[in-house]
């Protein structure tokens, strides 16, 4: 039972994956079409074709392996400057050169004489913009709704004032046992404050140093800042209000806002309970913000978090476990998740759900890096082309023209490496030395 849950896990996910895939190359072809660009093909995935279908003058399929998509949108490359595109062009010596006129020559085969007005450079700008932009806006607009489904119409679990476990010792947290389950208390071990003071689980926490709480937030804010000194707590217990003074201790944990620091701070000795809680849009508003900012220095930092997994894969360090994963690696997590019996089964829907929620999220940030072949990159130089004609006009210097984005193939070409080389080392990590949930 528990592989056949992990195997639906991974083919839910990956299903999401295709679909997520699948809507942001819709977002290149439905306002293409909507301004008369003329499109060649529509595929999910890349490699060997499983399924095609050819409707007007589009091909609509599927490919073996679901990394990837692309919407053919012809006109990408406009031909050379003061070169008639149907004449044979002269031979080029240089690599680079080479391709980029090959490209152009193979952009030019899938153009009728009838078609030059539904050429994508020839388009407004504001027009590029949108076609390009829109697989983006797909993308960031179905993690929002996700992450509302999951918010607003299950909720979230919320911590309470009132006590769940009281620790029996103070087990300091280190870099070595960051995330490890907590070992078993010895005698070595001083006893927890909590412990000693006379907490019982069911205590609901009512003031701490006379100030009255109302989350857990705010009681392990207190607990924090109350350092290694005498305490006093008030509890309500059967619906009796008790006074309990504990003594708190300095010890080593991890920073809530700051998860990766581990910072000396008052500790008690207490776990709380949780609620499951409808959140507002807000709270998908705040989710949203946050994860943006996360993934933004993610994407930042990605050479050096690659060149870690990649030392973590030939086994020089051990790996982070919120460092980055292909998507063999979230397919993973993605089954232990759907098999992980801890949790009942819709904590386990809802979770793949948040999973290709945070995807997509990804997905549309790191498509507006302003290089190729990001649609950022062709973003990007729409953008320059439109600024340097608008300053010509303003300054009355002749129309420079359109920017010439066949000069990008080189770079385009470098990054595609640079991706691909990026995928390997996370397949390879996620396959030797996976992260997992547990």
């Amino acid at each position: 039972m528990t592989a056949l849950l992990y195997l639906l896990g991974v083919l839910l996910f990956a299903v999401g994956v295709a679909a997520s895939i699948g809507l942001h190359e819709m977002g290149h072809l439905i306002p293409g079409k909507l301004f008369n660009v003329k499109v060649t093909q529509f595929f999910v995935g890349f490699g060997r074709t499983i399924w095609s279908k050819r409707k007007g003058e589009t091909e609509y399929g599927l490919k073996a392996i679901p990394l990837g998509g692309y919407c053919k949108l012809v006109g990408m490359l406009p031909p050379e400057p003061d070169q008639d595109p149907n004449k044979i062009r002269e031979t080029r010596t240089g690599m680079f050169a080479q391709l980029v006129s090959d490209a152009r020559s193979a952009e030019w085969e899938l153009v009728d004489e009838h078609d030059h007005d539904r050429l994508f450079y020839n388009k407004p700008w504001w027009k590029r913009v949108i076609i390009m932009g829109s697989g983006v806006a797909i993308n960031l607009v179905l993690a929002f709704v996700l992450f509302v489904f999951v918010f607003s119409g299950y909720g979230v679990q919320k911590a309470t004032t009132t006590v769940d476990t009281v620790s029996k010792c103070v087990i300091a947290v280190t870099e070595a046992n960051r995330g490890e389950p907590i070992r078993k208390c010895t005698t070595a071990d001083p006893v927890a404050p909590a412990l000693a003071a006379g907490f019982k689980p069911g205590d609901r926490i009512v003031s701490f140093n006379g100030a009255a709480v109302t989350s857990w937030t705010q009681v392990q804010k207190e607990i924090r800042s109350n350092g290694a000194k005498p305490a006093t707590v008030v509890v309500d217990r059967d619906g009796k209000q008790l006074t309990l003074h504990p003594a708190t201790v300095v010890s080593p944990r991890v920073d809530p806002d700051h998860p990766e620091r581990i910072t000396k701070v008052g500790f008690l000795g207490l776990a709380p309970t949780t609620e499951r809680e409808r959140q507002g849009l807000g709270y998908a508003v705040t989710t949203m913000a946050d994860g943006t900012w996360q993934t933004l220095q993610a994407i930042g930092s990605m050479p050096v978090k690659v060149y870690h997994v990649g030392r973590a894969a030939l086994g020089l360090e051990e790996r982070d476990p919120t460092g980055p994963m292909s998507v063999v690696g979230t397919g993973r997590v993605a089954g232990e998740v759907a098999s992980e019996h801890k949790i009942s089964y819709a904590d386990r829907f809802f979770s793949l759900i948040l999973l290709l929620a945070g995807l997509n999220l990804f997905l549309g940030l790191i498509n507006l890096v302003p290089l190729p072949p990001f649609d950022g990159g062709g973003i990007a130089a729409t953008l320059y082309e439109t600024v340097r004609r608008w300053i010509a006009k303003l300054l009355h210097r002749p129309d420079p023209g359109g920017f010439d984005s066949a000069k990008l193939l080189p770079v385009t070409y470098v990054m595609a490496a640079v991706i691909l080389l990026v995928s390997v080392v996370l397949i390879f990590a996620d396959i030797v030395a996976p992260i997992s949930i547990s």
